[in-house]
């Protein structure tokens, strides 16, 4: 053993010697616990509840200091001058800058021309079909063109024999009229070649051209590609579709009671949400007539400029339209719930006293609701956390109803015999 421990041995068994030691340190020892216990379990000092909320009427009262009167932050409700209408907007084409491609007769592409994002001009070919269904309205040109000079010629022949006497004017009527029908054919045959392709001779060659200049802005065909003109139509693409794309439409879902704001040559701000902190202005070009019996909306078009071409088709954004406003006030969207079928809020009346309101909206926006009836301006309404109140007011108005005392037998209404 070493000589450290023998120290500490020989000094053990000098404290414990004798049986008075010997107690005290036991004593020593029960002592440092007992202090030990004491400190780990001493209860903090219990602070008296915060009185409760009561109902008086049809207000709820605070006592002064309740911790909760810390939540319910308020906002003064503001006489409405105006209030800025949101409303879902869609970028689409402008259609009166489109032509949309479909195919006349049955055929195969032969050529392309041109592709995606090239500015083209009004009639320019884009791409060539060989088309025998186009063959025949060619042919059938030529030979209404070989029977019409054939009715002339014959015409001629007749005017000359009735000049001679030798045949009657029934007979030159006759062929005057078959003459007269023969250039009608010509001009139908023509008509509808020439509006397709070439008038002149029968090459089966269809091209596709554009009536309006613009950008190729969608090709669905390729070369080899079999094409029918039952392919064109409603729900069906267009083999290519030209368009202007520096100016757009754009497609906005109006309420009824928002029409009135939405007059054509009303100026509106689009807000996309790709250029955030940017403002488009576009003008109302027409308002629809009826309600959509699905969405109950009214179809309102409107044109923007796109000079940059920033802005693509199909873009969704938000049209801002500002409203005039004769009556109402603007409180925060916030202060305002929903209880079936009816719309409140609370209403700070003095410090710690709030009230329900019924009230009425003309609009419902994402950041602030107009009140037409049920507040006055300058008002005080809670805005935050008004949930938690309407929970206090049932529940101080539960705790009324348990402290009522029952009626007595004396005021009872007494039973009829």
């Amino acid at each position: 053993m070493s000589p450290e421990k023998n120290k500490l041995l020989v000094t053990a068994q000098g404290l414990l010697s004798t049986p008075a030691r010997r107690y005290s340190a036991i004593a020593g020892v029960v002592a440092l616990l007992v202090i030990g216990y004491t400190l780990n379990n001493q209860t903090p000092p219990v602070r008296p509840p915060a009185p409760l909320p009561i109902v008086q009427g049809e207000q709820l009262r605070f006592p002064a200091g309740h911790p909760q009167l810390a939540l319910l932050t308020t906002a003064p409700a503001v006489a409405a001058q105006s209030v800025t209408i949101e409303l879902p907007a869609r970028l689409v084409w402008n259609e009166e800058r489109t032509h949309r491609i479909y195919p006349a007769f049955a055929g195969r592409v032969l050529k392309l021309n041109a592709d995606i994002g090239q500015s083209v001009k009004a009639g320019q070919v884009l791409a060539t079909l060989a088309s025998p269904e186009f063959g025949a309205a060619q042919a059938d040109t030529a030979k209404a063109q070989a029977d019409a000079q054939l009715n002339a010629r014959a015409l001629t022949r007749q005017r000359e024999l009735f000049e001679a006497g030798i045949v009657s004017r029934k007979d030159l009527e006759q062929t005057e009229a078959d003459a007269a029908r023969a250039q009608a054919e010509v001009a139908r045959a023509h008509a509808r070649t020439s509006m397709y392709g070439s008038a002149s001779g029968v090459d089966q060659q269809l091209g596709l051209s554009s009536t309006v200049p613009g950008v190729i802005v969608e090709r669905n065909l390729s070369a080899g590609l079999e094409v029918r003109p039952d392919q064109g139509g409603p729900g069906s693409p267009a083999l290519i579709v030209v368009t202007d794309p520096t100016s757009l439409w754009v497609q906005i879902d109006a309420h009824e009671n928002d029409v009135a704001s939405l007059k054509p040559g009303t100026s509106i701000g689009i807000v996309l949400p790709n250029f955030p902190g940017q403002s488009f202005q576009a003008k109302v070009a027409a308002t629809g007539d009826f309600i959509d019996s699905n969405t109950r909306t009214i179809k309102v078009r409107a044109v923007i400029n796109n000079p940059q071409r920033l802005l693509k088709a199909e873009m969704l954004g938000t049209a801002k339209i500002e409203r005039k406003l004769t009556a109402g006030v603007l409180v925060p969207a916030s202060a305002v719930q929903l209880r079936g079928t009816e719309h409140w809020a609370y209403v700070q009346t003095e410090p710690g006293t709030f009230e329900p309101r019924l009230v009425k909206l003309g609009y419902e926006g994402m950041q602030e609701v107009l009140v037409i009836s049920g507040l006055q301006a300058g008002e005080l309404v809670v805005k935050d956390n008004s949930l938690l109140l309407a929970r206090e007011f049932r529940n101080a108005q539960e705790e009324s109803k348990q402290h009522t005392p029952a009626p007595t037998n004396a005021s009872a209404p007494a039973e009829h015999k």
